[in-house]
């Protein structure tokens, strides 16, 4: 089969097509043939050897795919790696079938970026109605989700942090009610505005460095600052226990990987999800198709922060 192999750590120039025997499944795992496999930041941190999880080489990334089982199903999964080749094997639990309805890149956006979307919400933030959301990075591909969701599950009010006017009219065309640069002057006292002058409720965060930094200062009594990725590569300050207690803050971690062993905590969300999706409540937001041989400038795009939505590569390419 045709994969993308990782033989030496480092940036995009390590992500090498090859030849590669097909995997073989272990004893209760399913193959698929890949349609189409999904690309993540954290793809990027794998390469690098710089992720949550530390990576042995050699490795074929890729947490996600859509295709078919040996069967016929259709089905979305995510994998303990393997995505980026024209087959992989995944568990069952977190294999899902996918409607005729649902799009390739639609199913590829929900399974690992949705799904985080909706815990972020939901299980870590513990968000309520009327409450303030600020969505970092509005308009990546846990971002565009999260912004409809929060909406749709009533918040007072969605802020989104975006790089760019062009992504921060996205982010207020999916249903944001302000929009601010992240890389502005000061980005506390911009948070509060666009929340009309008040501290903010929910900051959904996953850059690192300054922007956490602020984001953890624009927080109300009993706000919640939900940590899930350090895109900028930056560490943030140390966070001093009284800074918690004199506001009655609190920083949360999310990781997905720990919900994978519950399997009503992957099966539950998906569903809601594709049901969000089957009426028309929540669109993903897919952006570029790259074909296989082309990952090296996937993962430069994404670094460089000009990509919006869900990225999609094309094994048969």
């Amino acid at each position: 089969m045709r994969a993308i192999q990782i033989t030496e750590f480092g940036g995009p120039e390590v992500l090498t097509l090859t030849e590669l025997a097909d995997p073989v499944p272990l004893d209760g795992q399913i193959a698929i043939d890949v349609s189409r496999a999904g690309v993540n930041f954290a793809d990027t941190h794998q390469a690098e050897n710089s992720y949550l999880a530390p990576q042995e080489l050699p490795l074929i990334p890729g947490a996600e795919v859509v295709g078919r089982t040996a069967d016929g199903r259709r089905v979305v999964a995510l994998l303990q790696g393997g995505g980026y080749a024209e087959k992989a094997v995944a568990w069952p639990m977190l294999a899902f079938d996918v409607p005729d309805t649902v799009s390739d890149g639609d199913a590829l956006a929900l399974v690992l970026q949705g799904m985080t979307a909706w815990h972020l919400l939901r299980t870590s933030a513990r968000m309520a109605p009327g409450e303030s959301v600020v969505v970092v990075a509005a308009a990546g591909g846990v971002g565009t989700l999260a912004v409809q969701l929060a909406k749709a599950w009533g918040a007072g009010r969605v802020i989104a942090t975006a790089s760019s006017e062009e992504k921060r009219a996205l982010a207020l065309d999916l249903g944001a009610d302000a929009a601010v640069d992240p890389d502005g002057a000061n980005l506390k006292e911009a948070l509060e505005e666009a929340n009309g002058g008040k501290k903010v409720d929910i900051v959904l965060e996953m850059t690192g460095g300054p922007v956490f930094d602020a984001s953890l200062a624009a927080l109300a009594p009993f706000g919640r600052l939900v940590t899930y990725g350090m895109a900028g590569r930056v560490a943030p300050s140390p966070v001093d226990a009284r800074q918690l207690v004199a506001r009655s803050r609190a920083v949360i971690g999310f990781w997905l990987a720990h919900c994978m062993t519950t399997p009503s905590m992957m099966s539950e969300p998906m569903a809601e999800l594709l049901g969000m999706v089957a009426a028309g409540t929540l669109k993903p937001v897919v952006g570029a198709e790259y074909a296989m041989s082309d990952v090296r400038r996937a993962h430069e795009d994404l670094r460089a922060r000009r990509t919006t939505g869900k990225l999609v590569l094309d094994p048969s390419k």
